[in-house]
């Protein structure tokens, strides 16, 4: 019982901590800082009271650990990856803090089964654990894709407008970066944001074939490439780009109109699968509940097979069949347009 109470309060520190580090990267803290730079050096140089000095040596302690966790995963291929990842979500982390993240998750959830076990005794067993702690593998990435995606979304969606901004902008007389620069002054996150940057790393000598490259590398949109190579093209061969532009924002408009009949017409097929494959583990998870004793021959050994209980090995080779099936439905549902 010690030993739960103790996991508890370790989890719930680490929840703590995560939250804090999730917030000290927002905007608030940049403004705070340059506050303090603002203010002058009498202020900022002013000594701080007992109890300031005990929360600035603690949180330094913890900047260091994470500051050499990150400095460890960075050194890494997967650092960059994952660091790429992590920006494509627009997630104020760095990487070994999402690793941190990663593995409070593994470790946390299955203590959470261990503390809610004491009401559902089922969610006590090895097996509910491991479930638990695979879950809690999967949620931070899941997190992180889900991120991803709907900030794509919201890209794709704000893209065909933006485009006809900037090919009403040139037709106006305005210069491209000018035409740039009214789409960060006029747009909605999250376009506004990478446009933004264009136009800084344009103004710290980047070249504009490097920056809109730089751009598509980080969005990852083929709306997106489609726009940047049509530009590039045409300063290496000219041309009229305000008409490019607009023919490129029909385009983009049509298929953006196409994938949201073909997401209409495949949705009782995509919702197929995830009944398919969620019904089985929902009914296994129901009868644990109802009857914990229910799923015990499952794991007896005598019989086996290959070492393990029979129960077991057919429960691997149905989550392996349902998981399969499951693929296949998304791929015969995923229709490229």
């Amino acid at each position: 019982m010690g030993a739960i109470v103790v996991g508890f309060l370790v989890f719930a520190g680490l929840m703590v901590l995560i939250l804090g580090l999730a917030g000290s990267g927002r905007s608030a803290g940049i403004n705070a800082r340059l506050e303090r730079y603002a203010a002058g050096k009498s202020e900022a140089t002013a000594a701080p009271s007992a109890n300031q000095q005990m929360g600035l040596s603690h949180l330094m302690a913890e900047s260091v650990a994470l500051a050499r966790l990150n400095r460890v995963v960075e050194q890494r291929d997967f650092g960059a990856n994952l660091a790429r990842d992590i920006a494509r979500a627009d997630l104020k982390l760095k990487p070994g803090e999402y690793m941190f993240i990663w593995a409070s998750s593994i470790v946390g959830v299955p203590l959470v089964f261990i503390v809610v076990g004491f009401i559902l005794k089922p969610l006590q067993t090895p097996l509910a654990l491991i479930i638990g702690a695979v879950f809690g593998f999967f949620v931070p990435r899941f997190w992180l894709k889900r991120r991803q995606a709907s900030r794509l979304n919201a890209f794709n969606k704000q893209l065909p407008d933006t485009i006809t901004l900037i090919a009403n902008a040139l037709r106006a007389g305005s210069s491209f970066l000018q035409a740039i620069e009214m789409v960060v002054r006029e747009a909605q996150p999250p376009i506004s944001l990478e446009f933004g940057r264009v136009v800084r790393e344009v103004n710290l000598g980047l070249a504009f074939d490097a920056a809109l490259e730089n751009m598509v590398r980080r969005v990852r949109s083929d709306d997106l490439e489609l726009m940047a190579t049509a530009i590039t093209i045409q300063h290496q061969v000219g041309g009229n780009l305000a008409e490019i532009l607009d023919s490129i924002a029909y385009t983009i408009r049509e298929r953006v109109r196409i994938k949201g009949e073909i997401r209409t017409l495949t949705a009782q097929q995509r919702y197929s699968g995830y009944v398919v494959a969620m019904l089985p583990i929902g009914l296994m998870g129901a009868l644990m509940v109802i009857d914990p004793g229910f799923m015990s021959p499952m794991f007896q050994n005598p019989p086996s097979l290959l070492g393990l209980p029979l129960g077991v090995a057919l429960l691997c080779i149905g989550g392996f069949n349902m998981f399969v099936g499951f693929m296949l439905i998304r791929r015969i549902v995923a229709i490229e347009v």
